[in-house]
C-alpha cells in the first residue's frame, strides 16, 4: 500500500510513465512500419543501395533537424508545442504508406516520418530529463525505453499477423493509424496534466561553462563510431529476404524479438549506468560489435542470436546515451546538448548505413569487417574519456 501511495505522490514517475505510454503507441505505429519498409521498398523495385540510402538519409535528416530543434527549444522554451508538432508529422506519414504506388513515394514518406521524429526528440528528452533527475537518469530513461519497446514489439507482431493472414503490406500500414491516434490523445492529456515539466527538475550544482566539456565531445565521437557500424534494420531485413533465411512473415517477428530485448536491456543498463557511470559503455561497444557476423554471415539460428544482440545493444544505447547527455549538460543548454549529440550521431549513422549498403552489393564479408572494427575503435575513446573523468573526479 505504501508503494502505491508513493507512486501516486510521485509526479516525476507518473510523467515518465505517461510519456512512455505515448512512446508505446507511437512505436507501435512507426516501428510496425519500419519492420517491413525494407521488403516493401524491395517489392516496389528499390535496390540494396537505395534501401540503405533511404534508411540512412531518413535518419540523417531527422538527426540534423534535432540540432536546430534543440537550439530552438533552449531559446524559446516551447517544449510542448515542438513535441506535439513533431509527433503529428512523425505519425501521420505512416498510414499514408498504404497509398504509396512507387518506391519513390514510399521513400518520401519514410523520410518524412523520420523528420517528424527529429523535430520532437530533443524537446521530449529534455522534459523527460527533468523528471528523471528525481528517480535516476539511467533508470528513468530505461523505464521510458522499456515502455517504448512494448509498442515496438506489438507493432511488428500486428503487422506480421496481417501479412500472414492477408499478405497485404498496404493493409498493415493502414491499420497503424489506430495507435497513431491513441499516441496523440495521450500526449495531449499529458500536456494538460503537466504543462511545466521543468518544475520536476532536481536542482544540482553544475559547472558554469560557455561550451560543452571535453568529456562531452569525446563521448560524442565514441557514440558516433558505434552508430557508423550499427546497421539499420531495413538493410538487415533486405538481407533476410534476399538470401531467404527468414520468411517474409517472420521478418517482423525477428524485429519484435529485437525490440523485446531492447526494452529489457534498457532497464538493466539504465540501472547499471546509475551505479557505475559511463564505464558501462565499453561493455555496450563490445556487445554491439558481435551482431553483424551473426546476422549477415549465419543461417537462421545465428541470425536469431544476432537480432537478440542487436536489440540488447540498441536498448543499452537508448537508455545510457540519453542519460549521459543529461548528466553532462546544464539545464539551460540541455536542448542544444541533445541536438548536437544526436545530429553528429545521425550523420555517422547515415554515412555508415550508406557505406554498408554499398559494401553489401560488393561483399557481405567486407560489410561485417567494417561494422565490427568501427565499433571496437570506440573503446579507446571511451577509455580516454574515463581517464579525464578520473583526473577531475567527476561522478559520471
Amino acid at each position: 500500500m505504501n508503494n502505491f501511495k508513493d507512486f501516486m505522490n510521485n509526479n516525476a514517475l507518473k510523467f515518465i510513465i505517461l510519456i512512455g505510454v505515448v512512446s508505446l503507441f507511437a512505436d507501435m505505429t512507426y516501428e510496425g512500419a519500419r519492420s517491413i519498409t525494407g521488403p516493401y521498398l524491395a517489392i516496389l523495385g528499390a535496390s540494396a543501395v537505395t534501401v540503405g540510402f533511404v534508411a540512412g538519409f531518413g535518419e540523417l535528416a531527422g538527426y540534423v533537424l534535432r540540432f536546430f530543434s534543440g537550439r530552438f527549444i533552449d531559446s524559446t522554451g516551447r517544449y510542448w508545442a515542438v513535441t506535439i508538432g513533431g509527433y503529428l508529422i512523425n505519425l501521420i506519414a505512416v498510414p499514408l504508406l498504404a497509398l504509396a504506388g512507387s518506391w519513390e513515394v514510399a521513400a518520401v514518406l519514410i523520410i518524412t516520418e523520420r523528420l517528424g521524429k527529429g523535430i520532437r526528440v530533443p524537446s521530449r528528452d529534455v522534459m523527460l530529463s527533468h523528471a528523471c533527475s528525481q528517480v535516476g537518469q539511467g533508470w528513468g530513461f530505461g523505464l521510458h525505453e522499456a515502455l517504448d519497446q512494448i509498442g515496438a514489439i506489438l507493432g511488428p507482431l500486428i503487422v506480421a499477423a496481417i501479412l500472414f493472414y492477408h499478405g497485404s503490406y498496404q493493409l498493415g500500414f493502414a491499420f497503424l493509424l489506430l495507435p497513431a491516434v491513441l499516441a496523440i490523445l495521450v500526449l495531449v492529456i499529458s500536456r494538460f496534466l503537466y504543462p511545466h515539466p521543468h518544475d520536476l527538475e532536481v536542482e544540482v550544482p553544475q559547472l558554469n561553462t560557455k561550451g560543452f566539456k571535453r568529456m562531452y565531445w569525446l563521448y560524442v565521437i565514441a557514440a558516433a563510431l558505434i552508430a557508423a557500424g550499427f546497421a539499420d534494420f531495413a538493410l538487415i531485413a533486405y538481407h533476410f529476404q534476399k538470401v531467404g533465411i527468414v520468411s517474409a512473415a517472420m521478418i517482423p517477428i525477428f524485429y519484435a524479438l529485437a525490440m523485446g530485448t531492447d526494452g529489457i536491456s534498457a532497464l538493466i543498463f539504465g540501472k547499471l549506468f546509475d551505479k557505475v557511470g559511463l564505464s558501462i559503455m565499453i561493455v555496450v561497444a563490445l556487445i554491439s560489435s558481435l551482431f553483424a557476423p551473426l546476422v549477415f554471415l549465419g543461417g537462421f539460428y545465428m541470425a536469431f542470436m544476432g537480432m537478440v544482440i542487436w536489440g540488447v545493444s540498441m536498448g543499452a544505447q537508448e537508455s545510457i546515451m540519453r542519460s549521459s547527455v543529461a548528466v553532462m549538460s546544464t539545464v539551460k543548454r540541455r536542448g542544444s546538448a541533445y541536438g548536437v549529440f544526436q545530429t553528429i550521431y545521425g550523420v555517422s549513422w547515415f554515412a555508415g548505413s550508406l557505406f554498408m549498403g554499398a559494401l553489401y552489393d560488393f561483399s557481405v564479408t567486407y560489410l561485417v569487417v567494417f561494422s565490427v572494427l568501427i565499433q571496437l575503435i570506440s573503446i579507446p575513446v571511451f577509455i580516454s574519456m574515463l581517464r579525464i573523468r578520473n583526473r577531475k573526479g567527476e561522478n559520471i
